[in-house]
């Protein structure tokens, strides 16, 4: 059985950090199932490696692969703050229908964390990846747009906004929300998970917020009332759908992690909340992720391109070497993904790891990327 894999090598330290966890994957598939199971990995193009070589940060060909593939992979790609062209994760995501930002959040034993327990973080975040903040649309304070929509607001609306303000929209649908809860519950059913938990800002932004809160409540007793219930009428052997105001769950993952297991959330508070999360049991580099349409998946390192150590073999290829142990467990092959899992915890435990996470552990021995892709792929 072969599967045809699709990857990006990304900017920064993309390129190193996959030249490490490619390795990893082909040996962990070997050792599971020898010659009978393999990966055939074809590169596509795009941020920097493909400016230089297309004149393109996106080429059309890297987009229509992408429009028929069932899998990819990327590292890390770069986008200008405050100036420049719109994050080009951005764009994949919703030119290519990836509207389930999925991201597990697990500890690993060895690892040294802000918080007392985090070995009680299990969770899956969902995140909407489509709508809200991502689908924005924004006007820079004094400019025509801003004033036109600031008049429209007073005369025609009644609404009063300070006319020196930028003005922006966060859209947020109820077919987006209701299909990315929809995924949510139907990985809580299959996995036997506990319970599946809303997240939102419905006390102040009644009609999306809210609106995302409400239409997850409806796919849940529209088309899971056989397999949940509430946290007003709990059921043995049942999800329960319960909800959280955004804030709240901040506070919640901190002192009671334990009670949560899948999170529904809309996309702004879906970034913070699996990056805090992240936070507690070893960080983005660490982090593995997924995006998926209702054909592709593709996964992803969930840290940023890291420039100032781009090219000194210093980055963690935790995020991707697990991104693909992902992808493996989505496709079926979970003995060769439970191998990585096994051999990057053993790593930690050994505390033998690169400098961001020997920075927070005593006794520790740091080593360089390529390295730590070495030790994870000789302990599979």
């Amino acid at each position: 059985m072969q599967k045809t894999v699709y990857f990006i090598e990304g900017d920064g330290i993309g390129k190193e950090v996959w030249a490490a966890a490619r390795p990893v994957l082909t040996a962990a598939i070997e050792k599971a199932y020898g010659k009978e199971r393999s990966l055939e990995f074809e590169e596509l193009l795009a941020g920097e490696k493909a400016f230089n070589e297309t004149g393109e940060y996106l080429p059309q060909d890297t987009l229509t692969a992408l429009q028929n593939a069932e899998l990819a992979i990327k590292g890390p790609l770069m986008t200008p703050v405050g100036k420049g062209f719109r994050s080009l994760n951005v764009t994949m995501r919703q030119t290519l229908d990836l509207y389930a930002c999925i991201r597990p959040i697990r500890y690993y034993d060895g690892i040294v964390s802000p918080v007392k327990r985090p070995d009680l973080v299990d969770m899956v975040v969902f995140r909407e990846n489509t709508e809200d903040v991502y689908a924005g649309i924004e006007f820079e304070s004094g400019s025509d747009e801003a004033k036109r929509l600031i008049a429209f607001f007073r005369d025609e609306l009644g609404v009063t906004v300070d006319p020196t303000a930028g003005v922006g929209l966060k859209p947020i649908t109820p077919n987006g929300s209701k299909r990315l809860v929809r995924k949510a519950l139907e990985f809580a059913v299959a996995q036997g998970k506990p319970s599946v938990t809303l997240v939102h800002k419905g006390n102040i932004m009644k009609y999306t917020e809210g609106g995302f809160r409400q239409w997850g409540y409806d796919v849940a007793s529209e088309e899971f009332a056989g397999q949940t219930t509430t946290e007003d009428a709990p059921a043995e052997g049942k999800v329960v759908v319960k909800d959280r105001i955004a804030d709240a769950m901040f506070q919640e993952a901190l002192i009671r992690p334990e009670q949560y297991s899948v999170l529904a959330t809309t996309n702004l508070n879906g970034d913070y909340l699996s990056d805090a999360l992240a936070a507690q049991v070893g960080g983005l580099g660490l982090a593995p992720g997924v995006n998926m349409s209702d054909k592709l998946a593709f996964f992803e390192a969930t840290h940023g391109t890291a420039p100032t150590i781009a090219g000194k073999d210093m980055a963690n290829p935790g995020s991707l070497i697990l991104s693909g142990a992902m992808m493996l467990e989505h496709i079926g092959w979970t003995e060769a993904a439970d191998s990585i899992h096994a051999a990057v915890s053993k790593a930690i435990s050994e505390k033998t790891v690169t400098c961001d996470l020997a920075s927070q552990m005593e006794g520790a021995k740091t080593i360089g990327c390529k390295a730590f892709g070495e030790l994870v792929g000789s302990l599979l």
